[in-house]
Formats: C-alpha cells, sequence, structure tokens
C-alpha cells in the first residue's frame, strides 16, 4: 500500500519553515499532498490562486510532492485521496498542545488517520506566516523568511 500523507494548512504565505518540514518527510511517504485547506468564512492576506501557484513553484522539482486544494473536514479529505497520515511541524510546546488535541479528534472521526510531527529545525521556530504577513504589510523585506522559488516581487505590499 502506498504510503500517502497530507500536509494541510492555509499557507498565507507558504514560508522556509513549511518548505522544511515537507522536504525532511520525502522520504517517509510515498506521495506528500500540500493542501491548502478553503475556509469561506476567513479570507486569505493572498488568494488562493496565488498561494497555490507559490507552492507548485517551491516543490516543482519533487515528482512525490502534490499540491492541491480543499473543502470541508481534514479527515474528509484525507479519506478522498486515500492518505492515511497527517503531517504536521511542530514549532513551540504550545504547537504540540494544539496539534495533539486536533490529532486526537481527527483520530476519532477516522480512526485509520495518524497523525506524524516534525519538530521545525532551529533557525525556522520563530517563523510564522502572521509574521510574515505583517512584515509585508508594513513595506519590510521578507526574501529570508519565504522559499527562495517565490518571487517576492509579486508579493503584494
Amino acid at each position: 500500500m502506498e504510503k500517502i500523507a497530507l500536509f494541510p494548512g492555509s499557507f498565507d504565505p507558504i514560508t522556509k519553515g513549511h518548505e522544511s518540514i515537507v522536504k525532511r518527510a520525502i522520504p517517509l511517504f510515498d506521495e506528500i499532498v500540500v493542501a491548502i485547506g478553503e475556509n469561506s468564512e476567513k479570507k486569505g492576506f493572498f488568494t488562493i490562486e496565488q498561494r497555490l501557484q507559490w507552492i507548485k513553484q517551491v516543490f516543482a522539482n519533487y515528482p512525490t510532492i502534490k499540491v492541491q486544494t480543499y473543502k470541508g473536514l481534514t479527515v474528509d479529505y484525507c479519506k478522498k485521496i486515500k492518505a492515511k497520515y497527517i503531517l504536521r511541524g511542530l514549532r513551540t510546546a504550545a504547537d504540540f498542545e494544539f496539534e495533539r488535541s486536533i490529532g486526537q479528534m481527527n483520530k476519532q472521526i477516522y480512526n485509520e488517520i495518524e497523525t506524524i510531527f516534525l519538530l521545525t529545525t532551529p533557525e525556522f521556530s520563530a517563523l510564522n506566516s502572521s509574521i510574515v504577513r505583517d512584515i509585508i504589510r508594513h513595506g519590510g523585506n521578507v526574501k529570508q523568511f519565504i522559499p527562495d522559488a517565490i518571487d517576492i516581487l509579486n508579493i503584494k505590499q
């Protein structure tokens, strides 16, 4: 059976921390689906289309990585794509507590799912999309925080 992992998130925008987690997980799975969860009640800073394009650029040279969007429950999407694993990155103890609760609820909803946690590497432990968006809002340079494949000139100010 093929080992398929889902790496869900808003990726608004994708950061070097996200990129690191996915690349480090490549040897663990036959396929990793990086999927943007669409929430109709939440307006993203960047459009879904822009985020999708960026993620595709970041992982263009990795044939085992697929990039998609989904709506609804993450576990339902896992069933749809036959993923048995949800991949998550942990930066802090607070992340662990939050992700543990979600992972346990997902397990109750869909017993076949396993949540796999990878620790963020130290250089990315303070990095998150909210900080990157705030830097962009205030005209700062985010080049060191986002994957090299993203064209910094196309980020809206």
